[in-house]
């Protein structure tokens, strides 16, 4: 399964790296309003900034923020040639499905995001889109199970062989991600602070510390 970070924030992707299992980055308009960032032409330079920070990482979504179809495809073109890891983030409607396709039929990489239902993600891998992403955490924020969709539409894309990569986004704690790695999904989306949960276990402080005090005593 692979690790993305969802953030714009440069400092936070260097730690993501650091730690080694950094896969790429996604990103939105919310995430990036909150850099330091004054205009749009600011905002490609960040993409290309977080681009060149991944080296030999895969993917970073850089999303749209369009509405109808032309101004889609004009803005999902320009994006697509900031760098060859950026993947154009579309959101789910009538003009970003066909934006979608017309995006893909020229090999330019889409991530079809803010995907809720099932309905929508079976549009989404019809318009061959390269990535789905499913929002789990506001699914389970209305009362509905969001990873239970997740394994809807993993049913769904192995009964047709559709390509589409599932991407969980929305991920709130470290038990998405390991219920997301039960499913078997392509990969997740998360803060770096629920991947860095993973590390923590209560019984693993408990022998360190047991460990160090023993070897105290000794030497």
């Amino acid at each position: 399964m692979k690790f993305f970070i969802d953030t714009a924030n440069l400092e936070e992707i260097k730690k993501a790296k650091a730690l080694g299992i950094l896969d790429g980055v996604t990103t939105n308009p919310s995430l990036i309003s909150k850099e330091s960032i004054i205009d749009k032409e600011s905002i490609m330079n960040h993409y290309v900034s977080i681009c060149n920070l991944l080296e030999n990482e895969e993917d970073v979504s850089a999303e749209i923020i369009s509405t109808n179809y032309m101004d889609m495809i004009q803005e999902g073109e320009k994006l697509s040639l900031l760098h060859p890891k950026i993947v154009v983030k579309i959101p789910i409607c009538e003009d970003g499905i066909k934006a979608i396709k017309f995006l893909s039929k020229k090999n330019i990489k889409t991530n079809c995001t803010l995907v809720f239902s099932i309905g929508q993600a079976i549009l989404a891998a019809k318009s061959g889109s390269y990535y789905v992403s499913p929002f789990l955490g506001r699914l389970d924020d209305i009362s509905s199970n969001g990873l239970n969709l997740i394994k809807d539409i993993k049913n769904i894309y192995e009964n047709y062989h559709f390509k589409t990569n599932i991407l969980a986004a929305s991920i709130r704690h470290p038990l998405h991600i390991i219920e997301c790695a039960k499913i078997g999904i392509h990969a997740i989306t998360s803060p770096l602070k629920v991947i860095c949960d993973l590390v923590k276990h209560p019984l693993t402080n408990t022998g360190l510390d047991k460990f160090l005090e023993d070897y105290k005593k000794k030497f």
